[in-house]
């Protein structure tokens, strides 16, 4: 089965600055969602500064993302989440849990320099329909 491109109506916009990047791709039944962070439906990142609004959108997209593949949040299997701080752990922890509810996914969590200074949280994700 070819790679298939996953691109929902929600992040169906350009970056900017322009990067060569996809929401998601998916091939076999496996989803792998590219880092999502706080960009709308219009590529702007909102929340700046709120790392719990911005922890929201980039869960959001990424809830987006699989369902454009047709899964959910049950399916993922690894997330792995980036923040500029790691002091914002505990505010990212408590919407983490309010997606992943019942069965949450094997999780890996750093402080890392984002691709933009206004980005706090960036999440990807691997999931499975199989």
């Amino acid at each position: 089965m070819p790679k298939q491109v996953l691109k929902p109506a929600q992040l169906d916009f350009q970056p900017r600055p322009a990067y060569p990047y996809n929401p998601g791709t998916m091939a076999e039944g496996i989803i792998f969602v590219s880092g999502q962070v706080a960009w709308n439906h219009e590529g702007n990142v909102v929340g700046i500064g709120d790392p719990r609004a911005q922890t929201i959108q980039t869960l959001s997209n990424v809830v987006a993302v699989l369902a454009e593949a047709g899964a959910t949040p049950e399916d993922v299997l690894k997330c792995n989440v980036y923040l500029a701080d790691i002091r914002h752990f505990q505010i990212m922890n408590e919407e983490f849990a309010k997606v992943f509810k019942q069965s949450p996914p094997a999780r890996t969590t750093v402080q890392a320099a984002l691709a933009e200074p206004e980005m706090l949280v960036e999440i990807e994700a691997i999931a499975c329909i199989k």
